[in-house]
């Protein structure tokens, strides 16, 4: 045993509790700083990808041309060219950019509930799949099928305008989603000298777009059959997908180039890069912690060694190798450090306890410790492996300079 080794017990007799306690608080700390705070950014980066509406969602930006006064007067559109959808691909921060597809015809919808009936104009966009937050089932359309069902998904903010907007001010009943998408729609399209009546079934509620978008294969069907023959030339808004929503980079190329963002995203991006740039200096600050006690440790052994020269010295004669007077020095680092990584991980799990269910309440989903129990272990046993070298290198110059 360790009390027992006449080596050990000489040995201890020098060690300094304070300097040693200085180390172990002050690693403590930057190892408890690091890893909750890693564990913080890792929290929040799977809730920004797995919560599409809520106010840490950023990932997709919806984007259109300012509206100027002179094109209003001259009654001139302002969209997205091909040079301009081309520039903006081209930026670093953008992953991918999808097109807005207007209806180029006229649809009316109609809707019977409660033995009322209620029909209106409407208009239909598509967007490629991909860009989508909800995926529903059955979303496609086969026009030689004339029986087919059009799938529609609209956004969440117009059913909250019809039920406490509308439906409120003309003492009609307020409709769930569930609701909503049992009751068929009666669309009729019209345009080049054609109608058609169909069928429509709201399918999907989308977060993330403010439109009643339809699948794209319809679209190109009913712009085809019912809309003119002259094709736009711009594109009137864009969805771009982005891999760091809250890069200033981005509003300066926006405001540059007359473009403007729905809603608040851009916004809810800059909070987002906010929460990503708060945990990397926290983390920096850890490890700057971390280091300070590791070198707070490395002079605390030095001078150690240095107190016990002539002990080292007279251990030599006697016949004792320097791995042996190491070892004591090396149990030791090694018991102080996997305590440090034990209490350190404590406070971690702890504080992470206490955010999830913050996290929960706001309906975001975070990621287990998993990983980051792993990195405190690795950084803990890379750091004890470096003590243990500059513990050996010590011991062997005072046995050799002696």
């Amino acid at each position: 045993m360790i009390l027992h080794n006449p080596v050990n017990r000489l040995l201890r007799r020098n060690i300094s509790v304070g300097q040693i306690l200085g180390y172990a608080v002050a690693n403590f700390v930057g190892l408890a700083i690091l890893l909750t705070a890693l564990q913080f950014y890792r929290d929040t980066t799977k809730a920004e990808n797995s919560a599409d509406d809520s106010f840490i969602s950023r990932d997709f930006l919806i984007v259109s041309k300012h509206v100027s006064d002179i094109n209003t007067l001259k009654g001139r559109t302002s969209g997205f060219s091909a040079e301009d959808i081309a520039d903006l691909s081209r930026q670093p921060w953008v992953e991918k950019v999808g097109e807005f597809t207007p209806s180029r015809f006229h649809v009316n919808g109609a809707v019977e509930f409660g033995g009322r009936g209620m029909s209106t104009h409407l208009f239909f966009e598509s967007i490629p799949d991909e860009f989508f937050d909800v995926k529903p089932e059955g979303w496609g359309f086969n026009p030689a099928d004339s029986s087919a069902i059009i799938p529609i998904v609209i956004s969440r903010d117009y059913l909250a305008l019809y039920n406490f907007g509308f439906a409120a001010s003309r003492g009609m009943p307020q409709l769930s989603e569930q609701i909503v998408g049992s009751v068929p729609l009666q669309l009729s399209l019209s345009g080049n000298g054609r109608r058609v009546e169909r069928t429509g079934e709201i399918v999907g509620f989308s977060s993330r777009l403010n439109t009643i978008a339809v699948p794209e294969s319809f679209m190109q069907w009913a712009n085809a059959e019912f809309g003119d023959d002259t094709e736009p030339t711009e594109v009137s808004r864009l969805i771009v997908q982005t891999n760091d929503p809250g890069n200033p980079a981005i509003e300066k190329y926006f405001n540059e180039n007359g473009i403007e963002v729905s809603g608040e995203k851009l916004n809810q991006g800059r909070a987002a890069y906010f929460l990503s740039i708060v945990s990397a200096v926290v983390i920096v600050i850890g490890l700057v912690i971390c280091a300070l006690a590791f070198f707070i440790l490395m002079l605390s052994i030095s001078l150690l060694l240095q107190k016990n020269k002539d002990k080292i010295h007279d251990l030599l004669m006697l016949g004792y190798t320097p791995r042996q007077v190491g070892a004591y020095y090396y149990r030791m680092v090694a018991a102080l450090n996997g305590s440090i990584l034990v209490a350190a991980l404590i406070v971690t799990l702890i504080a992470s306890r206490l955010w999830t269910g913050v996290f929960a309440a706001l309906g975001l989903t975070t990621t287990g410790c998993g990983v980051t129990i792993l990195a405190g272990v690795v950084l803990m046993a890379l750091v004890t492996c470096v003590n243990i070298i500059a513990i050996h290198r010590n011991v062997n110059r005072n046995f050799y300079n002696s």
